[in-house]
């Protein structure tokens, strides 16, 4: 798919991966939408876009992918803005880190596990279907194409570290629906795929200390350093153009394996 003159939604959009997408795309001729719980996040880059691309292309609209009216109500917002979007970038998500038992000897507390399922994967499967609801009746492009949906998971689907047991789990959740659901959509012409990042220098990881951000990077094989959010966007953008990507989840990690902790 051409991205150029395409209405695109990113959710997590007013930062990291998010905004780095958001800009990539805009870079390449798309209306972006930039969807985010951080309003004063989401405008500042839908209005740096506009500055840089041309006003109009871009809108700041604000979404709660968990919540299936938010997420709707998000999706006709930029529709009217933009038209109805053939790009979703599924990108907004949380982290938590809580061992199964703590030092206190009680165990951890469920609605911690259930919050970040809720976001990371009932919020990528919401966003999922509602846009797919839309983008299913639109017409049909070249080779019957309709649009394409691009999910993030993280090598902690595979090689999650300790305490890491509910981000794994949503991580892995998001991998193992995206063949299933590219399979679910081809009858619609919408592919599904799925980015699995390793450590990036995000604004929480750039937060860390230099010596704890050099010894994450120490970890990684090749290129020894943490991979730049303009590397996950390219790569988002590509799965776009490249029609023959469907149903494939690909690790974005320099051939990193998390070890234990």
């Amino acid at each position: 798919m051409n991205i150029q003159g395409q209405a695109a939604l990113v959710t997590g959009g007013g930062s990291g991966l998010g905004e780095a997408t958001a800009r990539e795309l805009a870079r390449l001729g798309a209306k972006v939408a930039v969807l985010d719980l951080n309003m004063d996040n989401a405008e500042r880059v839908a209005k740096d876009i506009c500055a840089q691309f041309g006003n109009g292309c871009a809108v700041a609209v604000k979404c709660n992918v968990s919540d299936p009216d938010s997420m709707q109500q998000a999706i006709e917002t930029a529709a009217a803005a933009h038209g109805p979007a053939r790009i979703l970038m599924q990108i907004a998500g949380i982290g938590s880190a809580k061992r199964v038992v703590g030092k206190d000897g009680n165990a951890a507390p469920l609605e911690d596990f259930a919050k970040v399922i809720n976001v990371n994967l009932i919020g990528t499967y919401n966003a999922a279907r509602l846009f797919a609801a839309a983008c299913a009746k639109l017409d049909p492009m070249e080779d019957g194409a309709r649009g394409v949906m691009v999910f993030t998971a993280s090598v902690a689907a595979f090689d999650g570290q300790v305490g890491q047991q509910a981000y794994s789990a949503s991580k892995a959740g998001v991998a193992g629906m995206t063949l299933p659901m590219a399979r679910d959509l081809a009858q619609h012409g919408i592919r599904v795929c799925t980015i699995a990042p390793g450590l990036f220098k995000t604004p929480l990881l750039a937060s860390l200390p230099e010596p704890v951000q050099q010894s994450l990077a120490a970890s990684i094989p090749f290129p020894a350093r943490l991979g730049k959010p303009s590397e996950f966007a390219e790569l988002a953008c590509h799965i776009v153009h490249n029609d023959h990507l469907n149903g494939e989840v690909i690790r974005l990690d320099g051939a990193l394996r998390m070890a234990p902790r």
